[in-house]
């Protein structure tokens, strides 16, 4: 049974310590709801994160992009 994508609820995680802020998921976003942040990991890198996470639909286009393996997502 298929599930409407309305009703569909996606988790993003993102592993900051493996992050370089490349920006590759920002840019492959198609809502456009990742940022590079200011904040930055022990490696002295910039992290990404998104930015409105009730938007993101859990397409996990920023995962499969993502050269580090930082990002999971996760749908229910």
């Amino acid at each position: 049974m298929s599930v409407p994508a309305k009703d569909l609820k996606a988790k993003v995680t993102f592993l900051e310590a493996r992050c370089k802020g490349c920006g590759i998921c920002v840019m492959t976003c198609p809502r456009k709801l990742l940022v590079v942040s200011d904040r930055i990991n022990n490696q002295g890198y910039p992290v990404a994160e998104l930015t409105e996470p009730e938007k993101c639909n859990g397409c996990a286009l920023c995962a499969e992009m993502c050269p580090d393996l930082v990002i999971e997502v996760w749908k229910s």
